[in-house]
């Protein structure tokens, strides 16, 4: 059992990094949410650090359950379209804590973060199995953008959401 009391949102540092990759990996291999070829992308935490603001919440006992990517600048994005949207990438919150609010937690800091840069759109891809996202995602308000999926390899085919800040 994960203590989620006394929840924490904050910048990952360097030495979140080997978690946040564990927990990443583990997340969508176990949900059967991505092929074994993507998993060395889903654990270059270092190398999303370059590109995005890391995100992490840790519980009661300073153990990190949950970590998002978020896009401000930047292609790593891949559906951003303009410097007015943001992005968050790899959502993943501990199995042991999930259905606690965590993962809205983290999409709600994303958002007041995106707000404060003065973006004016939140963009995001999903896979069709990550249902619990999909859901999540239409109670904070966004909606569909079907003309902006994509499809990054052969198979793999990505939907995207938007919500107007």
């Amino acid at each position: 059992m994960v203590d989620v009391s006394p929840l924490r949102i904050e910048p990952a540092v360097p030495a979140d990094y080997a978690r946040i990759a564990e927990l990443t990996v583990s997340v969508y291999a176990d949900g059967g949410l991505a092929s074994p070829a993507y998993h060395p992308e889903l654990a270059d935490v270092a190398g999303r650090a370059g590109r995005a603001q890391l995100l992490v919440v840790r519980d009661g006992s300073d153990r990190i359950i949950g970590s998002v990517a978020l896009v401000l600048d930047g292609d790593f994005g891949e559906v951003t379209e303009s410097d007015d949207e943001a992005a968050v990438r790899m959502l993943v919150v501990d199995p042991a804590a999930q259905g606690r609010g965590i993962g809205e937690r983290l999409m709600t800091e994303c958002l007041d973060r995106a707000r404060a840069a003065g973006k004016k759109r939140m963009v995001l891809s999903t896979g069709p199995l990550m249902t619990a996202a999909h859901r999540l995602y239409e109670r904070l308000g966004f909606t569909r953008l079907p003309e902006r999926d994509w499809t990054p390899v052969p198979g793999i085919d990505l939907r995207v959401y938007e919500l107007e800040l």
